[in-house]
């Protein structure tokens, strides 16, 4: 399928973006990322989105491996391939194994899993099938984590559902390596 919307090109998106991107390509070792380029055709939401999600992923309060996680979890379970692609990469720079990386797609019950990347996965898996946690599962996110960080999970899960939409419905493509 081709893309509905194409990425844009520096007089599209504006000098910044199409730097920012093009240094993002090489630091990731891929063309300019897509997602950028694309979501970048509205300066002024991408702005504010990319601020925002940057706030969970780099810097955000979970330790890069298990945002990863709940990041791929998420892209398995919305079927998003630009997303699974991009952050496979990502996971192994954050110390995930290829047979790990594998594993995300097995979900939470697969064996080998630490018991708080379980519950990150078992709290994906809920929050993608009911848009809630039962008690249970919140009293144990509770009991592993602080509020300010389960609110961050939360939204972690949330935001990689809504890009993974957004990137689906306009046909974003998997960026290539970098030649």
């Amino acid at each position: 399928m081709s893309a509905r919307i194409t990425p844009g090109a520096r007089r599209d998106v504006g000098v910044a973006t199409w730097a920012f991107a093009h240094v993002a390509g090489r630091v990731s070792g891929t063309e300019p990322p897509a997602v950028f380029l694309t979501l970048g055709r509205n300066r002024r939401l991408f702005r504010g989105w990319l601020h925002f999600a940057g706030r969970m992923m780099p810097g955000g309060r979970l330790p890069r491996r298990q945002t990863e996680l709940v990041i791929l979890r998420v892209a398995h379970l919305t079927g998003s391939e630009y997303e699974a692609t991009q952050h496979r990469g990502l996971g192994r720079r954050a110390g995930l194994t290829d047979a790990e990386l594998d594993r995300v797609a097995d979900g939470p019950d697969a064996p080998g899993w630490a018991p708080r990347e379980r519950l990150l996965l078992r709290v994906t898996d809920e929050l993608h099938a009911t848009d809630d946690l039962s008690d249970a599962t919140w009293a144990d996110l509770r009991a592993e984590l602080d509020e300010p960080t389960c609110i961050e999970v939360l939204m972690l899960v949330g935001h990689y559902r809504m890009l993974a939409t957004t990137l689906g419905v306009l046909r974003v493509q998997p960026d290539r390596p970098r030649r």
